[in-house]
């Protein structure tokens, strides 16, 4: 990337972080310094060229009398003393005759006093000059600047009279200082109250602000959602007017949208509670049937229909677990099913160990457990089945001799209690990670070679740790994962 591009990518990127009441202020400073400048500039120009065509008049008149008082009769050499008693001559009139390229006189009215006498270089600047149609200026070493009119004589002499334009110059740079300090100062008041009018017009653009930042903050997951912030409007119909209008449209759109999800969220679990609460007797039904006819006795039906009665058993064994576990994942949404009493957490833990050795000794199980007893207030039943499965999931998705640490541990902390369930597996797939704890979702083909789980056993155990207002998380890589359950303390 060139220089200049690299600039000009620097400068746009460090006005994208200039705040949009720093750009107005700026932008109105600018206009108004550039306005100031150019109002300055043109009343100095037309001050200066009018006082410049006053001085031309003056000097005409004093180019006349000159005239009359270097003219001579006899071509001869004039005092230069005459320069200085010529009567109704302005101080610092200047009076010079050229002959054949030589400055014969030369005077300065009031020279020696008020202004120095002409100088050697003054004469030779004053030599070089020609007969010209009109006054222009002329810069003297010693004198300054002077406005002159060379006119030709009688005598074929050059008379030259000039005028300084040290008044004409005092006054422009008088003008141009006095307007800096009138503009200095409107631009200082302008600015203090454009800041003052810009902050009072981006207000209701701070309000929009603070009204997303609270609305950013409300639990919009789930459940019944409401909206009730909107930002006030004082000046509809103007810029910032239309930007509250359109701010509070949207809240109201977003709101009604949640509204219609959380119904829609309702609606199905009402169906899946129903659906589940009535298929669970056809299902008992049909296990018992199956159940009744393999009980008939050996060799009362062939082969084939015992086998497919066993299968029939067993199929219905699993809807039946299905069923029970999408009605309990209903009743845990609404908040139902859930008993508060004292809980002895370490038994709980325990518990749960001891059952998963005896179901899968071969994985090897550590217990880490506090010295003394953990109590909070929850259901015991249902942490008990939130902690076997993940016990469950930890035997179910890693190979044999895999070793599973169960933690118990006491935080000083808002969560009170942690259960750590690690194993030193092959880990989930990344892609899994975020969407484990979601229903119907199954592990990786990597961590488990049988896929008859139906994906509710996480989702079960995340819900119940929810239930309790606690968190379930997870970390997972190649030879470590992890999930922790984090309790908060009994209010």
């Amino acid at each position: 990337m060139t220089s200049p591009a690299r600039l000009r990518a620097w400068l746009a990127a460090r006005i994208q972080r200039v705040t949009l009441r720093r750009r107005i202020i700026a932008i109105l400073l600018a206009l108004l310094v550039i306005s100031c400048a150019a109002v300055a500039a043109v009343t100095a120009l037309l001050l200066h060229d009018f006082l410049l065509k006053r001085l031309d008049q003056q000097l005409a008149t004093a180019g006349n009398r000159y005239s009359v008082a270097l003219e001579h009769p006899d071509g001869g050499t004039v005092d230069d003393s005459r320069f200085s008693s010529v009567l109704g001559q302005p101080s610092g009139t200047l009076g010079a005759r050229i002959l054949s390229g030589q400055v014969t006189a030369i005077g300065v009215i009031g020279g020696g006093t008020e202004h120095a006498a002409p100088s050697a270089s003054d004469r030779s600047v004053i030599a070089a000059l020609t007969a010209s149609s009109g006054p222009h200026s002329v810069h003297l070493p010693q004198l300054g600047e002077y406005r002159v009119v060379v006119a030709r004589g009688r005598d074929g002499d050059l008379l030259v009279t000039g005028l300084p334009e040290k008044g004409v110059d005092e006054t422009t740079r008088h003008l141009v200082l006095v307007e800096l300090g009138v503009f200095a100062a409107a631009i200082v008041l302008a600015g203090v109250a454009g800041a003052l009018s810009v902050r009072l017009s981006l207000r209701p653009l701070e309000q929009v602000v603070d009204t997303a930042r609270r609305v950013s903050d409300l639990p919009l997951g789930s459940g019944a959602v409401s909206l009730p912030e909107r930002v006030p409007n004082p000046a509809p119909g103007t810029e910032v007017g239309q930007v509250a209008d359109a701010f509070n449209h949207m809240l109201s759109h977003v709101e009604a949208a949640l509204a219609e999800r959380h119904g829609s969220e309702e609606r199905l679990r009402t169906f899946i509670a129903d659906a589940s609460h009535e298929l669970r007797t056809p299902v008992a039904v049909i296990r018992s049937h199956a159940d009744f006819a393999q009980r008939a006795g050996p060799g009362s039906v062939p082969a084939q229909t015992a086998q497919a009665l066993q299968r029939i058993t067993a199929e219905s064994a699993r809807m039946e677990r299905l069923v029970d576990d999408l009605l309990l994942l209903a009743r845990l949404d609404t908040g139902q099913d859930l008993v508060h009493e004292d809980v002895d957490l370490t038994r709980v833990v325990l518990d749960s160990v001891t059952d998963a050795q005896v179901t899968t000794p071969d994985h090897r199980w550590e217990l880490a457990l506090p010295e003394q007893p953990v109590t909070i207030r929850g259901d015991a039943h249902r942490l008990h089945q939130a902690v076997a499965n993940l016990l469950t999931n930890a035997s179910t998705h890693t190979p044999p001799e895999t070793v599973v640490i169960v933690e118990l541990s006491e935080q000083p902390t808002a969560w009170a209690v942690e259960i750590r369930v690690r194993d030193n597996g092959p880990g989930i797939a990344p892609h899994l990670v975020p969407h484990v704890l979601d229903r119907f979702v199954r592990g990786d083909n990597a961590r488990s070679e049988t896929s008859s789980n139906a994906g509710l056993g996480l989702s079960i155990a995340g819900a119940i740790v929810a239930a309790h207002g606690g968190t379930l998380t997870l970390t997972s890589e190649p030879g470590r994962t992890e999930f922790c359950i984090r309790l908060p303390a009994p209010a």
